[in-house]
C-alpha cells in the first residue's frame, strides 16, 4: 500500500469536491474543470487534481452534475441487431469520436421490432441524453423524439427533420451485380432484407443493373430479412429452382453466410457451382474460412461522420439538417468466380 494513500473508514462520509480541491491545494471551480474534461488546466495542476481524487477515492455525481450544466453527456445509441458485426464495428466509429469530444454511449436494440424500438428510445429519453443515434431504426415516434433532443439517422434515408449518414446502397448493388456479370453469370438471384430503405434501394440497384445488362428475364428476387437463419432460408429456397441460379447476392454478410450453410448442405461447391457475395465487408467476411466476396460500406467513418453531425446539432440546434452518402466498393474474395461450363 502506498504510504501517501488515504484509506476511507467504513461508513465514512464520501470525500466532497471541497475535499479533493483542499488536498490538491487548488480551488474548487479547478477541480470541477478537471472534472469536466476542460482544456482549459494546465497539465501539472490536472494531475494533482486527479492525484487527489484518486488519493481520496472521489467520484464525480454524475446527476448532480448534470442537474448544473443541464446536459448528461450521454448519447444513446439503438442499433436493429446487436448480433450483426457491422452494427458492433460502427459503434466502434461513434464511440471513439464521442469519447474525444467528452460524450459517453449508452446502447440498446431494437431486435427488429417496432415494440422494442419505441421502448429503447423512451428510455433513452427519459434518462436525459443529450442525443440520439438511430443506427437502421426508424421509430414511429422519431418526430416527436427529434423534437426533444439532437438525432442523427443511419443507414435509413427517408426521414424529414433530422441528420442522415446513409450508404450508396444502389450502387453497391450495381458493383455486386456487375462483377459478377464479368464472371460471366446471368442466373444472379437477390435475397431481399427485412423491411427497410437500405433493403429497397439494394433491390433497386441490383434491378436496375439486370436491366442494364440486358438480365431483366433473369431477375430473381427471394424474400428474406438481414439475419442468418434467413439466409440460409432464402438460398435453400433459390437454390431448389430448375434451373437454378449461378450466383447469389445477399444483402448483408449475416445472410450471405447462412447462403453458404445452404450451398454446404445441398453439397453445392462455392464458387464452382454458385457464387455468393454479402454486403458490409464486416470481420466475418475476412475469415480465412470464409472469404467471403463483399460490398464494403466504411462502416467506422460512418460513425465517425454521425458522431461529428450529432454534435455539431447539439452545438447549434437550429442548423438546417444534413445528408451524408458514403461510397461503397467492392472486395473480392474466394466466394465469387466464373461460371461453370455446366451453368
Amino acid at each position: 500500500m502506498r504510504a501517501d494513500a488515504i484509506v476511507p473508514k467504513p461508513n465514512a462520509p464520501k470525500p466532497t469536491i471541497r475535499n479533493v480541491a483542499e488536498h490538491a491545494g487548488v480551488s474548487k471551480s479547478l477541480v470541477s474543470l478537471v472534472m469536466r474534461g476542460s482544456p482549459h488546466v494546465s497539465e501539472r495542476r490536472r494531475q494533482a487534481v486527479l492525484k487527489a481524487a484518486r488519493e481520496l477515492g472521489y467520484r464525480p455525481n454524475a446527476v448532480a452534475r448534470s442537474l448544473v450544466e443541464g446536459r448528461t453527456r450521454l448519447i444513446g445509441a439503438l442499433v436493429a441487431d446487436l448480433h450483426n458485426p457491422f452494427f458492433a464495428e460502427f459503434l466502434d466509429g461513434l464511440q471513439e469520436s464521442l469519447h474525444g469530444d467528452g460524450l459517453r454511449m449508452l446502447v440498446g436494440s431494437g431486435r427488429w421490432d417496432p415494440l422494442f424500438e419505441a421502448e429503447a428510445v423512451e428510455a433513452f429519453l427519459e434518462m436525459r441524453v443529450d442525443g440520439l443515434v438511430l443506427l437502421s431504426v426508424v421509430p414511429d415516434s422519431l418526430k416527436e423524439a427529434a423534437a426533444s433532443v439532437p438525432v442523427v439517422v443511419v443507414g435509413e434515408r427517408d426521414v424529414e427533420g433530422v441528420d442522415i449518414v446513409v450508404d450508396d446502397d444502389e450502387l453497391g448493388a450495381r458493383l455486386a451485380v456487375e462483377h459478377l456479370v464479368e464472371l460471366g453469370h446471368r442466373r444472379i438471384a437477390h435475397i431481399e432484407g427485412a423491411r427497410s430503405t437500405t433493403a429497397r434501394y439494394r433491390r433497386k440497384g441490383y434491378e436496375a443493373a439486370m436491366v442494364r445488362h440486358d438480365l431483366s428475364d433473369e431477375v430473381i428476387v427471394q424474400a428474406g430479412d438481414f439475419t442468418e437463419e434467413g439466409g440460409y432460408r432464402a438460398t435453400l429456397e433459390l437454390l431448389s429452382r430448375d434451373p437454378r441460379p449461378t450466383a447469389i447476392f445477399a444483402p448483408n454478410d449475416l445472410v450471405a453466410t447462412g447462403a453458404l450453410s445452404a450451398a454446404d448442405e445441398l453439397n453445392l461447391r462455392v464458387p464452382e457451382d454458385v457464387s455468393i457475395i454479402g454486403y458490409d465487408n464486416t470481420h466475418l467476411a475476412a475469415i480465412r474460412h470464409i472469404s467471403l466476396t463483399s460490398v464494403d460500406q466504411p462502416r467506422r467513418d460512418m460513425g465517425r461522420v454521425a458522431a461529428e453531425l450529432l454534435c455539431a446539432r447539439i452545438e447549434n440546434p437550429a442548423r438546417e439538417p444534413r445528408q451524408t452518402l458514403v461510397v461503397p466498393h467492392l472486395v473480392v474474395r474466394a466466394t465469387t468466380g466464373p461460371v461453370s461450363g455446366a451453368a
